[in-house]
């Protein structure tokens, strides 16, 4: 979606959004990924018109000369895909390179924007989520925002409580655990998460259960987070993938020396 040019503004601005949301595997004969049931997506569509006919952008458009960036993009994605319950909306960064787009210069200001699991938007029929780790051939630069923005979101999973963007209100440790190991891209425990979550206080027990699942079992109890807008809670965390465990074989036991 590109701004028109005005012949007394040569260079044009528009505004983009990566908006990311953690979705299970719903299409007949969809592979869930290895590290769980659930991906994290993004919200694309797809270009009716050239340049680009037939590649995959990020939702956005021309930004208004009564509207500052953010509320643009909120009004954009509003009208154009029906995306309004964000949980979470955040400045990206600037994309200017003079031959982004093809034909006159045209700015971006890039958001990223996240959507809690469970809900649902219902998207126009040129309209889709795609696996950030998998993305179809994009338009112009937006595979570079599209990472840009899977790259900012796991890095603040490390230092913040951003996680409250990807959950529902209410949630069990296992759930937070498949959207935690989807958003970063690798299994997370659930005992080392909540032993994490907990100590930094982002953890409020409902004191509520889950309902049981159809092979029973103890019920799992729900909790939720202690606040619902991003803070820096660990500056200097870093969430790292674990260890690969080095099997034990009968040549590496023959070679260590004897106590």
């Amino acid at each position: 979606m590109l701004s028109h040019i005005n012949s007394n503004n040569p260079v044009a601005h528009e505004v983009l959004a990566a908006v990311l949301q953690v979705r299970y595997a719903t299409a007949a004969g969809e592979r869930p990924p290895a590290h769980g049931p659930a991906s994290l997506r993004v919200l694309l569509w797809r270009r009716a018109l050239d340049p680009h006919i037939g590649r995959w952008s990020l939702p956005g458009g021309r930004l208004r000369p009564d509207e500052d960036v953010e509320t643009s993009i909120r009004r954009q994605l509003a009208e154009k895909v029906d995306v309004k319950q964000l949980s979470h909306v955040e400045q990206l960064a600037v994309f200017s390179a003079p031959d982004r787009v093809p034909g006159p210069r045209v700015v971006a200001t890039a958001f990223l924007g996240l959507v809690p699991a469970g809900v649902d938007p219902v998207v126009p029929e040129d309209t889709a989520w795609h696996p950030v780790d998998a993305l179809p051939r994009t338009a112009f630069d937006h595979e570079a925002i599209v990472l840009r923005a899977r790259d900012r979101l796991r890095a603040k999973l490390s230092y913040t409580n951003l996680g409250f963007a990807l959950a529902p209100k209410e949630f069990t440790m296992s759930t937070l655990r498949e959207l935690y190991s989807a958003a970063l891209g690798y299994p997370v425990s659930a005992t080392n998460l909540q032993r994490v979550l907990s100590r930094r206080g982002l953890l409020v027990p409902s004191g509520r259960t889950a309902s049981p699942g159809r092979t029973g079992g103890r019920p799992a109890a729900l909790y939720s987070f202690a606040h619902a807008g991003m803070q820096v809670t660990d500056p200097f965390a870093v969430l790292k993938p674990p260890t690969p465990k080095r099997p034990a074989t009968r040549e590496r036991a023959r070679r260590s020396p004897t106590p």
